[in-house]
């Protein structure tokens, strides 16, 4: 799949090379994670069970300080392996998504990381669910082990995607979408829910922030970000004619102090996304545009057992 928007028929056919991503593979992430935070690719998570007495080699770390002060002895807390682990996805399709230089637009890309992860998920038996969002629309489907719910997610996917065109962003409008989707996931996500964040995290608010630290208190997170190399570089020398639909603007490229003022632009907001989810230590992965999906989640092509970006390149 590539282009500016992505089909329905494309999220499902992404299912067969979900089968090989190694997101539920403990040891196995292909990414670097942030800080000392535990992998976010890893198995199901404990659920509790009971109270009871406190035993020889029991970990303290489980102690039930409230039940022990009542009953004035030490009792601890028994957990037992959480057969099916919540899995949550937000998918950000907001307007600074609709956006593409190679192979796809940032939108789409964002749309076939959580078509990946969802089928990921159902593959492994773990019930999965989430919300995709733009400015003004926020659609939620909680989380079931259920091909019928993943395929109704996909479809939302798909109507959410399609509804993206050419429009003017107000700085209001800037990670307002995001906001809204981080302040709805701290009430409908359990406590141990995977939760992947797909976006671009273009305005990423005091609020936003505020969100994703009580998120990550109690729930495991990895953002996944989003990006074009139009972002980062300027294309190569030369004059160029740019509109945003309304306004005409030409720019030159060749100016050595232009490109590095791009340049050091990118590079800011990316460090300051970094220390940021450092401090909660969630984990960060990027995405190009410019590359095949599948294998940027460390997929393999299931005919030829090779990487699944081989022999591919962005155009």
């Amino acid at each position: 799949m590539s282009g500016a928007y992505c089909t329905l028929q494309s999220l499902v056919n992404l299912r067969l090379l979900a089968r090989d991503l190694p997101l539920f593979r403990p040891g196995r992430s292909q990414q670097q994670m942030l800080g000392n935070a535990r992998s976010p690719f890893k198995g199901r998570g404990i659920d509790f069970e009971e109270v009871r007495a406190y035993q020889f080699g029991d970990d303290i770390r489980t102690i039930d300080w409230r039940v022990t002060a009542r009953r004035l002895k030490p009792h601890t807390k028994v957990f037992r392996e959480e057969r099916e682990r919540p899995v949550m996805i937000a998918l950000d399709q907001s307007h600074t998504m609709f956006f593409g230089s190679r192979l796809n637009f940032k939108s789409v890309t964002a749309a076939e990381v959580a078509a990946l992860i969802a089928w990921a998920t159902l593959h492994h038996g773990d019930r999965i669910g989430g919300v995709i969002f733009n400015e003004r629309e926020l659609l939620e489907t909680r989380p079931r082990r259920s091909r019928k719910t993943l395929m109704h997610w996909l479809n939302q996917t798909e109507q959410m995607n399609r509804k993206l065109q050419l429009a003017t962003i107000t700085s209001t409008d800037l990670g307002l979408g995001l906001t809204r989707a981080l302040r709805h996931l701290r009430r409908v996500a359990h406590p141990g829910t995977q939760i992947f964040l797909v976006s671009d995290f273009a305005g990423v608010s005091e609020e936003a922030e505020q969100h994703l630290a009580q998120l990550a208190r109690h729930n495991e997170l990895l953002a996944i970000k989003v990006n074009d190399p139009l972002e980062q570089e300027l294309p190569r020398p030369d004059y160029y004619r740019i509109t945003d639909g309304m306004h005409n603007l030409t720019i030159n490229t060749a100016r050595p102090e232009l490109r590095q003022q791009f340049h050091q632009h990118y590079q800011r907001q990316h460090d300051q996304l970094k220390s940021l989810l450092m401090r909660y230590r969630i984990g960060l992965m990027s995405v190009s545009t410019a590359q095949p999906t599948v294998s940027q989640l460390g997929g393999t092509d299931r005919a030829t057992g090779e990487p699944a970006n081989a022999g591919q390149t962005g155009s």
